[in-house]
Protein backbone atom coordinates (compact mmCIF):
# COMPACT_ATOMS: atom_id res chain seq x y z
CA UNK A 1 0.00 0.00 0.00
CA UNK A 2 1.40 3.05 -0.52
CA UNK A 3 2.12 5.93 2.29
CA UNK A 4 0.63 9.08 1.43
CA UNK A 5 3.33 10.67 3.86
CA UNK A 6 6.29 9.68 1.39
CA UNK A 7 3.80 10.84 -1.71
CA UNK A 8 2.80 14.15 0.09
CA UNK A 9 6.42 14.48 0.68
CA UNK A 10 7.39 14.11 -2.59
CA UNK A 11 5.31 16.15 -3.98
CA UNK A 12 5.80 18.78 -1.70
CA UNK A 13 9.69 18.68 -3.05
CA UNK A 14 8.45 19.07 -6.60
CA UNK A 15 6.72 21.90 -5.81
CA UNK A 16 9.63 23.71 -3.56
CA UNK A 17 11.72 22.88 -6.58
CA UNK A 18 9.64 23.76 -9.17
CA UNK A 19 9.02 27.68 -7.11
CA UNK A 20 13.23 27.93 -7.12
CA UNK A 21 13.99 27.75 -10.38
CA UNK A 22 11.16 29.66 -11.65
CA UNK A 23 12.77 32.51 -10.61
CA UNK A 24 14.49 34.37 -13.23
CA UNK A 25 17.75 34.49 -13.23
CA UNK A 26 19.25 38.40 -12.06
CA UNK A 27 22.13 40.24 -13.57
CA UNK A 28 24.88 41.12 -11.48
CA UNK A 29 25.83 45.00 -11.09
CA UNK A 30 29.48 43.99 -12.00
CA UNK A 31 31.41 40.69 -12.26
CA UNK A 32 35.33 40.37 -11.71
CA UNK A 33 37.55 37.19 -13.00
CA UNK A 34 39.74 35.90 -10.24
CA UNK A 35 41.46 33.01 -12.76
CA UNK A 36 41.09 32.72 -16.86
CA UNK A 37 38.71 29.91 -16.45
CA UNK A 38 35.52 31.13 -17.88
CA UNK A 39 33.62 29.49 -14.67
CA UNK A 40 36.81 31.85 -12.23
CA UNK A 41 34.36 34.82 -12.02
CA UNK A 42 32.80 36.10 -9.33
CA UNK A 43 29.76 38.34 -9.68
CA UNK A 44 28.66 41.57 -7.17
CA UNK A 45 25.32 42.64 -6.31
CA UNK A 46 25.10 45.86 -4.66
CA UNK A 47 22.81 46.84 -1.60
CA UNK A 48 20.17 48.58 -2.64
CA UNK A 49 19.03 52.08 -1.81
CA UNK A 50 21.82 51.82 0.68
CA UNK A 51 25.61 53.37 0.03
CA UNK A 52 27.47 53.01 3.52
CA UNK A 53 29.53 50.52 3.85
CA UNK A 54 27.78 47.22 4.53
CA UNK A 55 28.59 43.69 5.08
CA UNK A 56 30.08 41.68 2.35
CA UNK A 57 27.92 38.22 2.49
CA UNK A 58 30.00 35.30 -0.33
CA UNK A 59 27.30 33.33 -2.06
CA UNK A 60 28.16 29.35 -3.27
CA UNK A 61 26.09 27.91 -5.03
CA UNK A 62 25.08 24.19 -4.62
CA UNK A 63 24.06 21.64 -7.29
CA UNK A 64 26.02 17.99 -6.18
CA UNK A 65 29.36 20.01 -7.54
CA UNK A 66 28.85 19.25 -11.00
CA UNK A 67 28.37 20.74 -14.14
CA UNK A 68 25.18 21.50 -15.48
CA UNK A 69 24.22 23.48 -12.03
CA UNK A 70 26.12 26.91 -12.67
CA UNK A 71 25.42 29.78 -10.42
CA UNK A 72 22.35 30.88 -12.04
CA UNK A 73 19.82 29.28 -10.46
CA UNK A 74 21.03 31.10 -7.05
CA UNK A 75 21.32 34.81 -8.64
CA UNK A 76 17.43 35.17 -7.14
CA UNK A 77 18.78 34.76 -3.49
CA UNK A 78 22.09 36.41 -4.05
CA UNK A 79 19.58 39.72 -5.17
CA UNK A 80 17.46 39.19 -2.22
CA UNK A 81 20.17 39.52 0.38
CA UNK A 82 21.24 42.72 -1.67
CA UNK A 83 17.77 44.24 -1.50
CA UNK A 84 18.28 43.70 2.69
CA UNK A 85 20.75 45.52 2.44
CA UNK A 86 24.02 43.24 2.34
CA UNK A 87 26.82 43.83 -0.53
CA UNK A 88 26.79 40.54 -2.22
CA UNK A 89 29.72 38.49 -4.15
CA UNK A 90 28.05 35.28 -5.66
CA UNK A 91 31.32 32.77 -6.72
CA UNK A 92 31.20 30.74 -9.45
CA UNK A 93 33.67 27.58 -9.73
CA UNK A 94 34.77 24.85 -11.63
CA UNK A 95 32.40 22.05 -11.06
CA UNK A 96 32.20 17.98 -12.50
CA UNK A 97 33.62 17.87 -15.66
CA UNK A 98 30.42 17.50 -18.49
CA UNK A 99 30.65 13.95 -19.37
CA UNK A 100 29.72 13.74 -23.51
CA UNK A 101 26.97 11.43 -25.03
CA UNK A 102 28.35 8.42 -26.29
CA UNK A 103 26.80 6.45 -29.08
CA UNK A 104 24.28 3.77 -27.67
CA UNK A 105 20.87 2.46 -27.74
CA UNK A 106 18.14 5.57 -29.01
CA UNK A 107 16.36 6.92 -26.07
CA UNK A 108 18.89 6.04 -23.76
CA UNK A 109 19.42 8.08 -20.47
CA UNK A 110 22.20 10.85 -20.88
CA UNK A 111 24.89 10.19 -17.94
CA UNK A 112 24.99 11.89 -15.39
CA UNK A 113 27.84 14.40 -14.84
CA UNK A 114 30.77 13.62 -12.38
CA UNK A 115 30.46 16.19 -9.46
CA UNK A 116 33.65 18.24 -8.66
CA UNK A 117 36.68 18.01 -9.67
CA UNK A 118 39.88 17.50 -7.76
CA UNK A 119 41.64 19.68 -6.77
CA UNK A 120 39.75 22.13 -9.29
CA UNK A 121 36.87 22.58 -7.07
CA UNK A 122 38.70 23.00 -4.18
CA UNK A 123 41.78 25.27 -6.16
CA UNK A 124 39.11 27.85 -7.00
CA UNK A 125 37.04 28.30 -4.02
CA UNK A 126 40.27 28.95 -1.84
CA UNK A 127 41.63 31.02 -4.71
CA UNK A 128 38.35 32.86 -5.10
CA UNK A 129 38.76 33.88 -1.58
CA UNK A 130 41.62 35.01 -1.44
CA UNK A 131 41.69 37.34 -4.41
CA UNK A 132 38.10 38.82 -2.97
CA UNK A 133 39.03 41.57 -0.86
CA UNK A 134 41.09 42.97 -3.80
CA UNK A 135 38.45 42.50 -6.06
CA UNK A 136 35.83 43.70 -4.26
CA UNK A 137 37.46 47.12 -3.38
CA UNK A 138 36.93 47.38 -7.13
CA UNK A 139 34.02 46.33 -7.84
CA UNK A 140 32.04 46.76 -4.65
CA UNK A 141 33.12 49.82 -2.79
CA UNK A 142 30.09 49.39 -0.37
CA UNK A 143 31.17 46.48 0.62
CA UNK A 144 33.20 46.08 4.18
CA UNK A 145 35.64 42.84 3.71
CA UNK A 146 36.37 43.46 7.52
CA UNK A 147 32.58 41.95 8.15
CA UNK A 148 32.39 39.02 5.52
CA UNK A 149 29.96 36.22 6.27
CA UNK A 150 29.92 32.90 4.23
CA UNK A 151 26.65 31.45 3.18
CA UNK A 152 26.13 28.67 0.75
CA UNK A 153 23.56 25.80 -0.01
CA UNK A 154 23.86 22.23 -0.50
CA UNK A 155 27.00 21.58 -1.94
CA UNK A 156 28.36 25.70 -1.93
CA UNK A 157 27.36 24.73 1.64
CA UNK A 158 29.92 22.14 2.00
CA UNK A 159 32.43 24.67 0.40
CA UNK A 160 31.54 27.53 2.60
CA UNK A 161 32.32 25.19 5.82
CA UNK A 162 35.53 24.60 3.85
CA UNK A 163 36.23 27.33 2.81
CA UNK A 164 36.08 28.86 7.08
CA UNK A 165 38.38 25.82 8.11
CA UNK A 166 41.74 26.52 5.84
CA UNK A 167 43.36 27.21 8.51
CA UNK A 168 43.20 23.72 10.35
CA UNK A 169 43.65 21.66 7.00
CA UNK A 170 46.56 19.49 7.31
CA UNK A 171 50.04 20.31 7.29
CA UNK A 172 51.70 20.51 3.44
CA UNK A 173 47.87 21.35 2.03
CA UNK A 174 48.20 24.09 -0.84
CA UNK A 175 45.28 25.50 0.50
CA UNK A 176 46.11 25.94 3.93
CA UNK A 177 46.11 29.37 5.89
CA UNK A 178 48.64 30.45 8.60
CA UNK A 179 45.85 31.64 10.37
CA UNK A 180 42.11 31.63 10.59
CA UNK A 181 40.24 33.50 7.68
CA UNK A 182 38.63 37.14 8.77
CA UNK A 183 35.54 36.50 8.66
CA UNK A 184 32.42 36.97 10.70
CA UNK A 185 31.19 33.60 10.54
CA UNK A 186 29.53 31.14 7.97
CA UNK A 187 26.01 30.52 7.33
CA UNK A 188 25.41 26.60 5.77
CA UNK A 189 22.64 25.70 3.83
CA UNK A 190 21.18 22.36 3.95
CA UNK A 191 25.28 21.84 3.75
CA UNK A 192 26.72 18.43 2.54
CA UNK A 193 28.90 18.99 6.06
CA UNK A 194 29.95 15.34 7.02
CA UNK A 195 30.90 13.67 4.03
CA UNK A 196 31.34 10.55 5.05
CA UNK A 197 27.42 10.45 6.44
CA UNK A 198 26.02 11.82 3.27
CA UNK A 199 28.18 9.11 1.47
CA UNK A 200 26.46 6.60 3.53
CA UNK A 201 23.13 7.52 2.73
CA UNK A 202 24.29 8.24 -1.16
CA UNK A 203 23.22 11.89 -0.90
CA UNK A 204 23.08 13.18 -4.56
CA UNK A 205 23.90 9.51 -6.71
CA UNK A 206 26.83 9.08 -4.95
CA UNK A 207 28.54 13.22 -5.47
CA UNK A 208 30.43 12.83 -2.47
CA UNK A 209 32.59 10.27 -3.49
CA UNK A 210 33.02 11.74 -6.97
CA UNK A 211 34.10 14.42 -5.49
CA UNK A 212 36.86 12.92 -3.89
CA UNK A 213 38.01 10.54 -7.22
CA UNK A 214 36.52 7.62 -5.70
CA UNK A 215 36.01 4.95 -3.25
CA UNK A 216 39.97 4.56 -3.34
CA UNK A 217 40.67 7.97 -2.74
CA UNK A 218 38.28 8.86 -0.15
CA UNK A 219 39.42 8.30 2.98
CA UNK A 220 42.99 10.22 2.20
CA UNK A 221 41.15 13.09 0.18
CA UNK A 222 38.70 13.17 3.21
CA UNK A 223 41.10 14.80 5.53
CA UNK A 224 41.58 17.83 3.45
CA UNK A 225 37.71 17.91 1.94
CA UNK A 226 35.61 17.13 4.98
CA UNK A 227 34.15 19.62 7.41
CA UNK A 228 33.38 17.48 9.74
CA UNK A 229 36.90 16.49 9.88
CA UNK A 230 38.17 20.05 10.37
CA UNK A 231 37.21 21.28 13.83
CA UNK A 232 37.45 22.89 15.24
CA UNK A 233 38.18 25.27 13.37
CA UNK A 234 37.31 29.04 15.91
CA UNK A 235 35.04 30.68 13.27
CA UNK A 236 31.08 31.75 14.44
CA UNK A 237 28.79 28.76 12.53
CA UNK A 238 25.47 28.00 12.10
CA UNK A 239 23.54 25.62 9.86
CA UNK A 240 19.83 25.71 8.38
CA UNK A 241 18.07 22.66 7.28
CA UNK A 242 14.63 21.70 6.76
CA UNK A 243 13.23 18.81 8.37
CA UNK A 244 12.00 17.46 5.25
CA UNK A 245 14.57 17.65 3.48
CA UNK A 246 15.03 15.23 0.54
CA UNK A 247 18.41 15.66 -1.35
CA UNK A 248 20.32 16.18 1.87
CA UNK A 249 18.64 15.06 4.94
CA UNK A 250 18.63 16.60 8.28
CA UNK A 251 20.96 13.48 9.37
CA UNK A 252 23.86 15.31 7.79
CA UNK A 253 23.73 18.77 9.37
CA UNK A 254 23.10 16.83 12.95
CA UNK A 255 26.56 14.51 11.61
CA UNK A 256 28.21 17.41 11.56
CA UNK A 257 26.69 19.50 14.36
CA UNK A 258 28.02 16.53 16.53
CA UNK A 259 31.63 15.92 15.28
CA UNK A 260 31.81 20.02 16.42
CA UNK A 261 30.60 19.08 19.91
CA UNK A 262 32.85 16.53 20.67
CA UNK A 263 35.15 18.29 18.92
CA UNK A 264 34.87 21.15 21.78
CA UNK A 265 32.95 23.86 19.48
CA UNK A 266 29.12 24.85 19.12
CA UNK A 267 27.63 25.02 16.05
CA UNK A 268 23.91 26.93 15.71
CA UNK A 269 21.29 24.13 13.94
CA UNK A 270 18.19 25.95 12.77
CA UNK A 271 15.76 22.95 12.32
CA UNK A 272 12.25 24.30 9.75
CA UNK A 273 9.69 22.20 9.80
CA UNK A 274 7.82 21.30 6.75
CA UNK A 275 10.79 22.91 5.05
CA UNK A 276 12.91 21.20 2.31
CA UNK A 277 15.70 21.73 0.24
CA UNK A 278 14.69 24.53 -1.21
CA UNK A 279 13.05 27.07 0.43
CA UNK A 280 16.35 27.88 1.72
CA UNK A 281 17.49 29.80 -1.07
CA UNK A 282 13.87 31.05 -2.60
CA UNK A 283 12.70 34.10 -2.45
CA UNK A 284 9.31 33.66 -2.33
CA UNK A 285 9.45 31.11 1.11
CA UNK A 286 9.41 32.04 4.38
CA UNK A 287 12.49 30.09 4.98
CA UNK A 288 14.97 32.80 2.92
CA UNK A 289 13.80 35.02 5.45
CA UNK A 290 14.87 33.30 8.30
CA UNK A 291 18.47 32.44 6.69
CA UNK A 292 18.87 36.27 6.05
CA UNK A 293 18.06 36.94 9.47
CA UNK A 294 20.74 34.47 10.60
CA UNK A 295 23.26 36.31 8.14
CA UNK A 296 22.48 39.79 9.70
CA UNK A 297 23.09 38.26 13.22
CA UNK A 298 26.85 37.02 12.57
CA UNK A 299 27.31 40.32 10.25
CA UNK A 300 26.21 43.39 11.30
Amino acid sequence: MPDPAAHDAVARDAAETESVFAHPAVRPDATAAYGEHPDQVIDFYAPRGNQERVPLVVVLHGGAWRAPNDRAHITPFADFLARRGFAVANVEYRRGPAIPQQGGREGAPAPVPVAGRWPDTFDDVATALDALPGLVADALPQADARRTVVTGHSAGGHLALWAAARHVLPLGSPWRLDRPPELRGVVALAPIADLARAAELGVCGGAVLELLGGQAEFKQRRESADPAALLPTGIATAVVQGRTDLTVPQEVAEAFVDAAALAGEMVGLTLLEEVGHFPLIDPAADACAVVAEEIAQLAW
